[in-house]
């Protein structure tokens, strides 16, 4: 297997967190996003989808959606279990993880893509050009606000976000919160569950991965 990753870049830091969690190694090719190396031809081949992660498996698929990959990752590595272990926490780690997609990391990808210059024409990711909207850009940052304050309620009384266990739904919300400081926009002192989750989650060794 080889993943195709890029340091800087949230998605990929997600898989990377995964990765070591599950003490998991595989060999890595950097695609530099900021110097459009997505956009040269033999990637584009490779990876119709010009985003990363991806992962190109040993028979020559490739996987490009970040819990996609995760979950493969999960059927042949399943200890530690990183999705729930049984029907409760299973829906709980599928329930937070949409959340933080499409309510957190959504939100800030969204403030951030209409109003940054290297982004003109490029308001979404993949193969289409879109143009910026730059009404969203406040919109994003209304709606990571609010994700901030559904993740301070939904943290009240747990040790993480679908219970007791460690899971993948607090990989993307963690890394939904470092992303936000991007466009200025950081839960307010007052949320002190996520300042004592997220101190939590620095603690562990995946978080520098």
């Amino acid at each position: 297997m080889l993943l195709y990753d890029f340091e800087l870049a949230p998605n990929p830091r997600r898989v990377r967190m995964f990765l070591a969690e599950k003490g998991i190694e595989m060999p890595r090719v950097q695609v530099n996003l900021r110097q459009g190396e997505q956009f040269h031809a033999q990637f584009m081949r490779d990876n119709p989808a010009m985003i990363v992660p991806a992962l190109s498996l040993d028979d020559g698929t490739l996987l490009t959606e970040t819990m996609a990959i995760c979950r493969y990752l999960e059927a042949l590595h399943p200890t530690p279990s990183l999705f729930g272990v049984d029907a409760k926490t299973q829906a709980l780690v599928e329930m937070w993880s949409r959340r933080a997609e499409f309510e957190g990391f959504m939100a800030v990808a969204e403030a951030l893509r209409n109003s940054v210059e290297r982004f003109k024409d490029r308001a979404l990711p993949g193969p289409r050009n879109y143009a910026q909207i730059p009404a969203l850009v406040e919109r994003g940052k209304a709606r990571a606000a609010g994700f901030f304050e559904d993740l301070e309620a939904g943290l009240a009384g747990k040790t993480w976000l679908a219970g007791e266990a460690f899971s993948v739904a607090d990989i993307t919300a963690f890394v939904v919160v470092e992303f936000a400081g991007w466009v200025e926009v950081q839960p307010t002192p007052a949320q002190t569950n996520i300042a004592r989750w997220r101190a939590a989650i620095a603690a562990r060794p995946s978080a520098s991965a």
